[in-house]
């Protein structure tokens, strides 16, 4: 084996590795969030995350300060901050009330909306084997659901009416990509819901044990390991390598709910998390197709 094929060898391990330790990170967010459930409200509990996480960041806050963005940035920035504010109290308000597994398998509804949200606002084509995957993506969401079997809860409403609404934020980070480093994006991303956040916050209010305080510093910190690592794993290897350890996401968090929380086992709800996972991971795989294409002499060009 060449020097170059066993480097490239390592990085895709490498790449595994990352995300294997970024799904671990972010099923023991949702643990934390579960265990310190409904003693603080939804938005009281998602203000203090992302306050923590913009005491995490101060250092790079001043360093950007000393350049700021262009108010076109900043508005963009701002408004992010507000759609991805909302989205995560009902993400919270959702972890304080279903199951850890049926909370990690309907988030993973979220790339699906990209897509859609691509075609419609970003001129995104959407061939017939990408709609064939966000229809496998719906099948898959039904699965979990099993409407007819089972009554909608208000946080299965809270999480599905969430997805949507991450999806935008990261077309809207999609979008930063092209006009701010990944820094000043993460950064904003936590003062924007922090701002945001802080009325909800405020109306709700109750004044949070040492324990519950430290536990959402917690995840904090967590949090902000995982989007650091996940960011390490797209560097290392391909998404359509790393999207489908996702789904050791929705096992963590099985397992989490099962030890710390004795929530029994779904099946329904790990079917159906997998078909979603297989639906999102089929269409990464088409948007790398398509992005290689870019760089593809047209002659060398095939039909999606």
């Amino acid at each position: 084996m060449s020097d170059t094929a066993t480097r490239r060898t390592d990085s895709v391990m490498a790449g595994i590795g990352w995300m294997v330790l970024t799904t671990l990170c972010f099923a023991c967010v949702t643990g934390i969030v579960r265990f310190v459930g409904t003693s603080v409200s939804a938005s009281e509990a998602a203000f203090l995350r992302y306050a923590f996480g913009v005491l995490f960041f101060l250092p790079m806050l001043i360093r950007i300060m000393k350049r700021p963005p262009k108010p076109a940035i900043m508005k963009l920035h701002a408004i992010r901050g507000t759609i991805h504010g909302i989205a995560v109290i009902m993400w919270f308000y959702a972890m304080a009330r279903l199951p850890i597994a049926e909370v990690t398998a309907l988030g993973y509804v979220a790339p699906l909306f990209v897509t859609i949200g691509a075609a419609l606002f970003m001129n995104e084509k959407l061939h017939a084997r990408r709609i064939s995957a966000l229809v496998v993506g719906l099948l898959g969401t039904m699965v979990i659901l099993r409407p007819g079997l089972s009554e909608f809860s208000s946080g299965q409403i809270a999480q599905l009416c969430a997805a949507p609404l991450f999806a935008t934020s990261f077309l809207l980070a999609k979008h930063l990509t092209e006009k701010a480093d990944v820094s000043e994006i993460v950064l904003m991303l936590s003062i924007f819901c922090t701002l945001i956040l802080l009325p909800f916050a405020v109306f709700t209010w109750t004044t949070p044990s040492l324990s519950d305080t430290l536990w959402l510093a917690m995840t904090a910190a967590v949090a902000t390991l995982g989007h650091f690592t996940m960011t390490r794993a797209f560097r290392a290897a391909p998404i359509t390598i790393t999207q489908p350890i996702q789904f050791l996401q929705l096992v963590w968090a099985a397992l989490i709910g099962i030890i710390l929380f004795g929530e029994p086992l779904d099946p329904f709800v790990m079917l159906g998390g997998g078909i979603v996972v297989a639906a999102a991971t089929f269409i990464s795989h088409r948007e790398a197709v398509a992005a290689r294409r870019v760089v593809t002499p047209p002659s060398m060009a095939t039909k999606d």
